[in-house]
């Protein structure tokens, strides 16, 4: 998979420990308004190696014995909940929060 921009500065916080309450809250918001197009092309067939594709939103993934596929996706709802938590015990202002993730056309 490609490693976005930021990506690796958060890896960093990841191993050492310090990860912020707005690597949280940024990560919550890409789940709670991610786009699952990735996810889509590789259940339809289109890609058939994962790398490159975006699978973030994709929790689980089986064929039954019949050929049929199951797709699971991240719960959105529960994602805005917590985000709304996280929110309102950080007495940060959500809605500019929501606002500069939609100008950045794209979460990450």
């Amino acid at each position: 998979m490609k490693v976005k921009k930021g990506e690796k500065e958060l890896q960093k916080r990841i191993q050492t420990g310090t990860v912020t309450r707005s690597d949280v809250a940024r990560r919550l918001a890409e789940l709670a308004f991610g786009k699952a197009n990735d996810c889509v092309k590789l259940v339809l067939g289109e890609h058939t190696q994962p790398d490159g594709l975006d699978l973030s939103l994709l929790t689980e993934l089986k064929r039954n014995d019949k050929g049929t596929l199951e797709v699971k996706l991240v719960d959105r709802l529960k994602a805005l909940e917590q985000l709304a938590v996280l929110a309102e015990n950080e007495g940060t202002d959500l809605e500019s929060f929501l606002q500069a993730m939609q100008e950045s056309g794209e979460p990450g």
